[in-house]
């Protein structure tokens, strides 16, 4: 059966994009490859760097889309999204109870995203971040894109908190990286899911705060995915792209955008010539929790 008899598919599709810093680089590879066949979503959920993809990909549904995404990070740097300098770390001491501003993540929303509210949006968007309080999930769907983004990528300690109607909100990680449960109450019946992964090939410890919370972030995200998936119901469809491995560096370095972007859509590229999307229900080895 070849790719081409899955494109449209009469069960509405949602791409579910995890969290993982840097590596979300590896779902912009996938997306590309994805759209290169034609494969596209109904409706998309998204869940920290997964919810500015997601976001982005809703905008424009389309390869010219997922190669603008790209465009925008093989020019994206750790200062770009992450801009700790001696005045942050100063305030964080003395000040303050976070590092890092958000200036970086909404400038990205703001001058590079076509649409302001996720209503907007040509695909339905779903933005999941976390109730710093309760821990509960809290979905976004209209609003500000930029507000959400926002709060969905807050790792806690790194960025604050954002206020959001009566709540505290942070990082989607926290309650769902792989927002697998959000796209089935949203409609979906069918799932493509585009986890990044965790670095699997290296025994160097991540160095530095940030570094150690996105690494141990990505960690929980492969066991949140697992989990999620097979609790699902079984009408359920699902499908997930096999994330790289071996994954070398960290979710903090940004210097090797090119090289996932590229093995990415080699690796999605060759799922589908073997009948990836015929393979319901199945989790690749790499997306599960391995070690080096």
């Amino acid at each position: 059966m070849s790719v081409i008899d899955h494109v449209r598919s009469p069960k509405p599709t949602a791409f579910v994009l995890a969290g993982g810093g840097s590596f979300g680089a590896i779902q912009v590879g996938m997306m590309h490859s994805l759209a290169k066949h034609g494969i596209v979503a109904d409706l998309v959920v998204g869940s920290s760097v997964g919810a500015i993809n997601g976001a982005y990909y809703a905008g424009d549904p389309t390869l010219r889309g997922v190669l603008g995404l790209e465009a925008i990070w093989r020019g994206l740097r750790r200062h770009d999204v992450f801009p700790v300098t001696w005045r942050t770390m100063l305030g964080f001491l003395w000040r303050r109870d976070f590092l890092i501003p958000h200036d970086g993540i909404r400038k990205l929303i703001d001058d590079h995203l076509p649409y302001r509210n996720l209503e907007d949006a040509k695909l339905p968007v779903h933005i999941v971040t976390t109730d710093i309080i309760s821990g509960d999930s809290v979905v976004i769907s209209e609003g500000s894109v930029a507000d959400a983004v926002v709060a969905s990528t807050a790792i806690p300690g790194a960025f604050s908190p954002v206020p959001y109607q009566d709540r505290y909100l942070a990082d989607g990680a926290i309650s769902s990286n792989t927002p697998v449960r959000v796209a089935v109450s949203k409609g979906a019946k069918r799932l493509i899911v585009l986890p990044t992964g965790h670095a699997c090939s290296t025994t160097d410890p991540p160095v530095g705060a940030v570094a150690n919370a996105l690494h141990a972030l990505t960690l929980l995200i492969a066991r949140q995915l697992v989990e999620e998936l097979e609790e699902l119901d079984p009408e359920i469809e699902y499908f997930v792209v096999p994330p790289l491995c071996p994954l070398v560096g960290s979710p903090y370095d940004f210097s090797r955008t090119d090289d996932h972007i590229e093995r990415a859509v080699k690796s999605a590229d060759a799922w589908l010539a073997q009948d990836g999307l015929a393979q319901q229900g199945r989790i690749p080895h790499e997306a599960r929790p391995h070690g080096h």
